[in-house]
């Protein structure tokens, strides 16, 4: 499937639908393509500002949505189609709603201890015949990691959701890709702790109003720093767009 890709600041951004998203994801699964996938909001873009290693990831993925409201603001700000918000959260529950049929088997790695257990009994509630075949939480030392690689693998996932937090899950994910061998990979932050019910998600009327990361910065007031990032997002987008016309 051809889709266009707008450049945010130095990062590649699939222009898709929720649901080109998903078919483009299951193409990578039925073509065994080891593809990387990310999901970058403007917290995301700004820390591949200064961090060459995740900007690196993020221009090589096989495929970046736009996870935040801000990435698409980015996007219409410099005068791209953007056509809606692929929130990372939404991109794997639609892609656990269509595994069943599609028998795709799914692996969550990441949180702390117990919550990708709680994420996949949720799952098995939710889309009842999934196959969620392993789950790793993400308290690792190096020592662990051939350990993990090993259960992975043995697991045969076609989706390995890696919830690590950012840049950290991106770089694992690249870093040990080849020895996985999983079909799609993905970084998806807290999407294991809000389907155990170990954090809240922002109310569809703040979800409508693209205010789910100030929603985010009240819940966890330990985040409100990385709020900084969104003013300071805008401007470089700003910028840049200034700079375009000169």
């Amino acid at each position: 499937m051809a889709y266009q890709t707008v450049n945010i600041l130095n990062v590649p951004v699939a222009a898709l639908t929720m649901r080109e998203a998903v078919a483009q994801v299951q193409r990578f699964i039925d073509d065994k393509e080891n593809a990387l996938i990310a999901t970058a909001n403007a917290e995301m873009i700004m820390n591949a500002q200064h961090d060459a290693a995740l900007r690196e990831i993020l221009q090589t993925a096989e495929l970046v949505v736009p996870d935040g409201a801000g990435t698409v603001w980015a996007a219409h700000h410099l005068g791209y189609e953007m056509p809606e918000r692929v929130a990372g959260y939404d991109l794997v529950q639609a892609l656990l709603k269509e595994a069943p049929k599609r028998g795709d088997r799914v692996f969550f790695f990441g949180s702390a201890p117990g919550i990708a257990e709680s994420a996949k009994n949720k799952a098995e509630k939710l889309y009842p015949g999934v196959q969620i075949v392993g789950v790793r939480n993400g308290y690792f030392t190096a020592e662990d990691e051939p350990e993990i690689i090993n259960e992975i693998r043995e697991a045969k996932p076609d989706i390995l959701l890696a919830a690590l937090g950012v840049p950290k899950q991106e770089k694992w994910l690249k870093k040990y890709r080849e020895e996985l061998g999983v079909p799609v990979s993905i970084g998806v932050g807290g999407t294991l702790d809000v389907m155990a019910g170990n954090v809240r998600r922002a109310p569809k009327w703040m979800q409508k109003a693209k205010l789910e990361w100030l929603f985010r910065g009240l819940l966890q007031p330990k985040r409100a720093g990385r709020l900084v990032a969104l003013p300071k997002f805008v401007l470089r987008v700003h910028r840049a767009k200034k700079g375009r016309k000169r």
